[in-house]
């Protein structure tokens, strides 16, 4: 027994034998590196629980904002994107977008969402549409995508309010008034229509949109800041076409976004690319000029007219400077270049889409044609001495049936997919609540195209407005210039464009069409493949 009790002692006092300092050390080290990683990866664990949690609530509360009252059906969308994918998706057609015509039938004419990154509540509704308008100033106020502000300028004249803005209204009509469109608009847009004709029937074909777009620009500048174009080294225009894409787009500035290349524009850039909605393809733009070069001109012309207090007034940018020079001036030269470069702007672009979706509407119905020259045009030019005499202003006031082929134009037309307003304070309205702070989106073409409203809405039948009275402002059922107190000023001329395009094109030219007219609507309406046609004149 005794060698083994030896060997059982030995081996007991082996293991009973202390530690090395060294080997102390290093278990105690890899205990507590234990320790530690365990206690990182709880508190990981925990952050990221907290994290998970926190970003659930914050999903949670993007989809169900709080609100005193009830709001409207509806969905937000993804976080931050909102629904703005879908309401910019294209649309090949005159109807209603699938955006709204889906929501409202899932959750009626009253809806909520999130379009570029505002939580928005869009009306289809007549009488919301009608509440929101008369009530502006009061609960409500002009109110766009921060895109469209960027781009024309925070003191640009659609996001002013209250009695600024009824100033500005009041100096603009002094140009697009009647005694003014009476006096002198009529026969220069005459004029100016004869000309942009015979110089088209000249050439095979024409593509309608461009030549409009030019005519009415070129028309509009002369008398807003006596622009010439045969005495311009570069076309002004084009330093505001690219623009058009990008007013209400969603504001992420990354290359390939409609809104990068409206900023992007702000200076001079000699390459960039404009992604073609229809055909997906990208193409290489040459040293497009945009707003930034637009306001240099405009900057340039203001500083050489404040310096001649001798000067006569000759166009609208005059009595502007006239208004700059009072003792006390009302507006700042701030507002009076966005003021000046606004106009530029809207003055050709919502016309020439009008007209010629009116054109491409009239070839398609040789009907209303028929009736043009036979109920008006032709019987006007030959009831003159002089078949060639420019229209005079009672000729103009005749053209009755042409008011309704311009009212029908219109009404499919939609150039404007929204209009915008804010609450100023929560609003209670058809059972709902709209929260202080939200948009709120007007949608005409919803009215326009409602067949409770419009009996075949897609139809082009200029005879259903046969017998009613003339609009002259927004109204429940009709929208196509605004409402309220934001009528648009340039309605009128817009229709004596219009109608003295229709009176020269119909009793001068046949025409047929060569290639295009197919349309897009993104949500606002574009011709991807232009609409090319060939004038003929009339024997």
């Amino acid at each position: 027994m005794r060698p083994y009790l030896q060997l059982a002692s030995l081996g007991l006092a082996t293991t009973t034998t202390p530690l090395s300092g060294k080997s102390y050390r290093a278990t105690n080290l890899l205990v507590t590196s234990e320790a530690m990683a365990a206690m990182a990866y709880i508190a990981l664990s925990a952050a990221a629980l907290a994290l998970f949690t926190a970003l659930l609530h914050w999903v949670y509360r993007w989809s169900h904002p709080k609100s005193k009252g009830k709001l409207p059906p509806g969905s937000m969308g993804i976080p931050l994107l909102g629904e703005t994918m879908q309401f910019f998706a294209p649309n090949p057609t005159c109807d209603v977008s699938p955006f709204v015509k889906d929501r409202v039938a899932r959750y009626g004419s009253i809806f909520k969402t999130s379009i570029v990154g505002r939580p928005v509540v869009v009306s289809a509704d007549p009488d919301m549409n009608y509440f929101v308008f008369q009530q502006e100033g009061k609960l409500f106020e002009s109110w766009y995508p921060d895109t469209f502000t960027e781009i024309f300028g925070r003191d640009n004249v659609g996001s002013l309010h209250g009695f600024m803005y009824k100033y500005l209204k009041t100096l603009v009509l002094r140009l697009y008034g009647q005694e003014n469109l009476k006096a002198v608009l009529l026969a220069e847009t005459d004029a100016a229509c004869r000309g942009s004709l015979a110089a088209w029937a000249a050439q095979p074909s024409v593509e309608l949109k461009e030549g409009l777009s030019t005519m009415i620009f070129d028309l509009t500048a002369k008398k807003l800041i006596g622009y010439e174009p045969s005495k311009s080294s570069e076309s002004l225009r084009k330093n505001f076409v690219a623009f058009i894409r990008g007013l209400i787009s969603f504001p992420v500035n990354i290359p390939g976004t409609a809104y990068h290349e409206c900023m992007e524009l702000h200076g001079c850039v000699n390459n960039f690319l404009i992604i073609n909605l229809r055909r997906r393809t990208y193409v290489l733009v040459q040293r497009q000029q945009g707003r930034k070069k637009a306001m240099k001109v405009l900057k340039s012309m203001m500083k050489e007219r404040m310096a001649d207090p001798e000067r006569r007034c000759e166009d609208f940018f005059d009595h502007v400077i006239q208004e700059l020079r009072r003792e006390k001036p009302l507006l700042t030269e701030t507002i009076a270049l966005d003021l000046m470069f606004v106009l530029l702007f809207a003055s050709f672009e919502t016309t020439a889409l009008a007209l010629t979706l009116g054109v491409k509407l009239l070839t398609d119905n040789p009907k209303v044609v028929d009736a043009l020259r036979q109920e008006e045009h032709d019987a006007i030019a030959n009831n003159r001495k002089d078949p060639d005499a420019p229209i005079t202003w009672a000729e103009y006031r005749s053209m009755t049936f042409t008011n309704q082929v311009i009212m029908e134009m219109v009404r499919l037309a939609n150039i404007v997919p929204g209009i915008f307003r804010k609450a100023l304070q929560d609003v209670e309205i058809k059972g709902y609540t709209i929260p202080a702070g939200w948009g709120v989106m007007v949608c005409p073409p919803a009215v326009h195209l409602n067949p409770d409203i419009y009996e075949d809405p897609l139809a082009f039948n200029p005879w259903r407005w046969q017998g009613k009275p003339e609009i002259t402002g927004g109204t429940k059922h009709f929208m196509a210039f605004g409402g309220g107190l934001r009528f648009c000023v340039g309605t009128d001329l817009s229709r004596v464009l219009m109608a003295t395009f229709i009176h020269s094109l119909v009793t001068k030219y046949s025409w047929r069409t060569v290639k295009g007219g197919n349309i897009v609507r993104t949500p606002g309406l574009g011709f991807p493949d232009g609409f090319h046609i060939q004038l003929v004149p009339r024997s």
